[in-house]
């Protein structure tokens, strides 16, 4: 995929944390093992196969106050052993070492990576303490919960596999409570349909942080093509019911793939952020009026949602989106929300 220019930034002063970035090294060996693999980044990783450093660097000082992020899981730099379970501590050693990187203060004040979103399998059931508390070790104060790819729909070919009530399973319970256990966040990566499930696993465990990634991530292809208003008010009906779990919080973002069929998808000249906000609006809108400001938090979702937009461009659409809220509210929406959540030690 080409480059997409940047957008000058509006409001370059507003501070903003990031809360859901990856970073990736896709090689040939790599590439040969995903080979019949219908892993939803893949899109991504053929056509980015590298987004280290230096690209999250210069994304990130392209004119946006960016002053802090969260790097979540995407399967980078695990462990060589595919039969060691801790093998995907290996990621979160490798997200610290890029915040060892921006800690030293030698690339400025910004404190890229100083969340750290790893992976645990909680089907393991009670034995996933161990990985757990393994990548707390590894994280050196940075690991801050597990994300989980909970996506099934029987519509969607790559979603198709899997357990469809993986989140009911008393194992994945089991698993799931070590979480409250270690005082540990859980993101939940679904799809719209599923969310009634999120809703129920959110009332067995009142206490438990859980963040809904991606805005729910409506589905706009195949089986939804076509059908974006009968999509939107379902998803409005699910996202007013989990918004009533207070532990719930959700991400504003993840609009830019291509499970979501919006036009602005790979469009010849790129997007605007003009078109992404018109596009997104009421997608924001709906889940900020919701959830409110202070359990919502705008995400890059990067590289992944590069197929819409530059860097720059995503969060000029998500600016334009908030031009009439408070400044308090844009203080929670773009960086506050995002810190309370994961506990971030920043200014």
């Amino acid at each position: 995929m080409a480059k997409l220019p940047p957008e000058p930034a509006l409001e370059p002063d507003l501070p903003i944390v990031d809360p859901h970035h990856h970073l990736w090294l896709e090689t040939p060996a790599d590439t040969a093992s995903r080979q019949g693999d219908e892993n939803p980044f893949n899109h991504v990783r053929r056509e980015i196969p590298r987004y280290l450093f230096d690209e999250l660097h210069e994304d990130l000082t392209k004119g946006h106050n960016v002053i802090a992020t969260v790097y979540a899981e995407c399967g980078s730099m695990y462990r060589a052993d595919p039969a060691d379970p801790m093998r995907v501590v290996g990621e979160v050693e490798f997200a610290n070492g890029v915040a060892a990187m921006y800690a030293s203060g030698r690339f400025g004040p910004m404190r890229a990576c100083t969340g750290i979103v790893g992976y645990a399998e909680l089907m393991l059931g009670g034995a996933v303490r161990d990985v757990l508390e393994a990548q707390i070790a590894a994280g050196g104060g940075r690991f801050k919960g597990i994300r989980n790819h909970l996506t099934h729909d029987p519509h969607v070919p790559m979603f198709a596999h899997g357990n469809p009530a993986l989140m009911a399973e008393p194992k994945f319970r089991e698993g799931f409570a070590v979480l409250g256990d270690l005082g540990l966040t859980y993101d939940a990566w679904l799809l719209e349909p599923q969310i009634p499930q999120l809703a129920e696993l959110a009332r067995a465990f009142p206490d438990q942080p859980i963040v809904l990634d991606h805005t729910g991530a409506p589905l706009g292809v195949g089986h939804y093509s076509g059908r974006r208003e009968e999509v939107f008010a379902r998803w409005k009906a699910n996202i007013a019911g989990l918004a009533t779990c207070e532990n719930v919080f959700i991400k504003l973002g993840g609009l830019g793939m291509p499970i979501n069929g919006f036009p602005s998808f790979r469009k010849d000249p790129p997007a605007s952020s003009e078109q992404l906000a018109r596009e997104w609006r009421p997608w924001f809108e709906t889940a900020i009026e919701a959830f409110g400001a202070r359990r919502c938090m705008f995400e890059s979702n990067y590289p992944t949602d590069g197929g819409s937009g530059s860097y720059s461009a995503l969060w000029n659409a998500f600016k334009r989106v908030c031009a009439n809220t408070s400044a308090d509210e844009k203080a929670d929406l773009f960086a506050q929300t995002a810190s309370r959540f994961y506990g971030l030690d920043i200014e």
